[in-house]
């Protein structure tokens, strides 16, 4: 069960190669936003393809792949990266998948929670990546959909029921890391927050609140827990730092878990 968070997503890959040095089979894969991006790339069995481009990417790469809109609802239309991406793993049908594969989104008109299980991986995991403000809505079939971390930032819920699973459960919402002193106040490195910052901490909260009453209706066996200040939202070219932060969490909860037992 892979969480949302823009480039935070990229410690998914982390924990997923460390899952299977260690011996673990993936059956299943659930995922929102960039949890939905890396789980279907992994399902279609090209994660070592896309771990390579991404982690040669540079800030000026990441810019040239958003692409500005001009009075729709949204700051990019999103459809550079997934064309990318889409030449790239090549697109598959979800149900022809080696992996049982669901990519979550919310229905814009009803605000109902939205499984896709079939039809083309890229529409699906464009669907799912449509954050509010960032990238515009996508038309599927009928419905059009945002980025399902409106309704379920941590989807347990599409995969939950098979208990002879391991569920593991990647939180890219977790206690925020140590942060060094604020400068002093007036001082020339203030920050100050603009309207996206804003809009996007307002939203962090908001799914903060909804991913923990959503885990805690149903069962998951380990939790991997990635800071949520680990990296801004569009901070793609950290890519190898997310991901070798992923493995050492990875790492650490099934250290805790066989502790436990």
């Amino acid at each position: 069960m892979l969480g949302s968070g823009g480039a935070r997503g990229l410690a998914h890959i982390g924990v997923i190669g460390w899952l299977l040095d260690n011996g673990y089979i993936i059956a299943r894969l659930s995922g929102a936003s960039m949890g939905a991006l890396v789980g279907g790339i992994h399902a279609a069995g090209k994660l070592d393809v896309y771990t390579r481009w991404v982690t040669a990417l540079e800030r000026r790469h990441v810019l040239r792949l958003l692409d500005p809109t001009i009075g729709r609802p949204g700051l990019f239309k999103g459809e550079r990266v997934i064309s990318v991406l889409r030449d790239m793993v090549g697109d598959r049908a979800i149900e022809d998948l080696p992996i049982a594969y669901t990519a979550v989104a919310t229905d814009m008109a009803t605000g109902e929670e939205v499984w896709l299980r079939q039809g083309p991986l890229f529409d699906a995991i464009r669907a799912s990546m449509a954050t509010p403000l960032v990238f515009t809505p996508a038309r599927h079939g009928q419905r059009t959909l945002l980025d399902g971390a409106l309704v379920n930032p941590v989807p347990v819920a599409p995969v939950a029921g098979h208990s002879q699973h391991l569920c593991v459960v990647v939180d890219l919402s977790g206690p925020a890391q140590a942060r060094a002193p604020a400068p002093p106040a007036g001082a020339a490195a203030e920050r100050r927050q603009g309207l996206i910052d804003v809009a996007f901490g307002s939203m962090q909260a908001m799914q903060d609140t909804i991913a923990q009453l959503r885990q805690s209706q149903h069962r998951h066996d380990v939790k991997i827990d990635i800071p949520r200040d680990a990296c801004g939202f569009f901070e793609f070219w950290r890519a190898q730092e997310l991901i070798d932060l992923g493995r050492e969490r990875a790492a650490q909860a099934f250290a805790r878990l066989a502790a436990a037992n």
